[in-house]
């Protein structure tokens, strides 16, 4: 779990009601960050609201929320909003906020496999010594996706899974042999800093995209000024901050 505090000084107010005092909190499925991170905080520096942002994966959120955890705004994937409005947890009518497809990476050094082709991923995934990716979303679509190959069974022993895409990308790091990862192309480019090769996007007749959408929480505090930051989120300004860190 990571959490961030972004507090800035209040300017002026431009998106609604009376906002000082308290805190919004978020929670939000991590392959966005960079996107949310930059969007939180052009919106605290629009309305000097403090953001709390709790990122973790789906069934993490879905897990909190269960127990009766409350946020003011959720931002997840399409289909946990779906069960969580259905449940009552969250508002009808959330925003869209973009989407996030897959890739591969592996570490500085290591043989680059082919990805140009559904075909060159299965070979790259039966010849490489070990695999790595993520229990979320992601992950889960590709371990569906190998199913599908029928070669799952033969890939599994060396299959290396964490709850996180920030952990398979921090494990790929210090990996070693033909060790390929796999997983949000945003947790890739997080760590191309730190020497992290990204190899590309999985081929289009096998990428997944994991669209995003952020919505309110049917029992904040706060309905109004969560709304406000939904609705920048999925707005033309918040938008343009999410493509710039590369989602869609």
């Amino acid at each position: 779990m990571r959490l961030f505090n972004i507090a800035v000084p209040s300017l002026f107010l431009s998106l609604g009601s009376s906002i000082s005092g308290s805190k919004l909190s978020v929670i939000s499925g991590g392959a966005i960050e960079p996107g949310l991170a930059a969007a939180a905080a052009a919106f605290a520096k629009m309305t000097g609201r403090e953001l709390n942002i709790t990122f973790n994966t789906a069934p993490q959120i879905r897990k909190r929320l269960a127990a009766g955890e409350s946020f003011d705004v959720v931002v997840a994937p399409v289909k946990l909003i779906a069960e969580l409005t259905e449940a009552g947890k969250v508002k009808p009518g959330g925003l869209n906020v973009g989407q996030v497809g897959s890739g591969v990476a592996v570490r500085p050094g290591a043989p680059v496999p082919e990805i140009a082709s559904a075909e060159d991923i299965r070979k790259g995934v039966l010849e490489a010594d070990s695999i790595v990716f993520n229990l979320a979303s992601t992950g889960i679509y590709f371990e569906n996706l190998l199913k599908q190959m029928g070669v799952w069974e033969q890939v599994e022993p060396k299959t290396t899974r964490y709850a996180t895409g920030a952990e398979v990308m921090q494990h790929a790091l210090k990996g070693k042999g033909r060790e390929v990862a796999f997983g949000p192309i945003t947790e890739i480019l997080l760590e191309k800093d730190h020497g992290l090769l990204f190899v590309g996007p999985l081929p289009a007749e096998v990428q997944n995209y994991t669209s995003y959408t952020a919505v309110v929480m049917s029992d904040t505090a706060w309905p109004d000024e969560a709304q406000d930051l939904v609705t920048f989120l999925g707005g033309p300004d918040g938008k343009a901050l999410f493509v710039a860190a590369g989602i869609e």
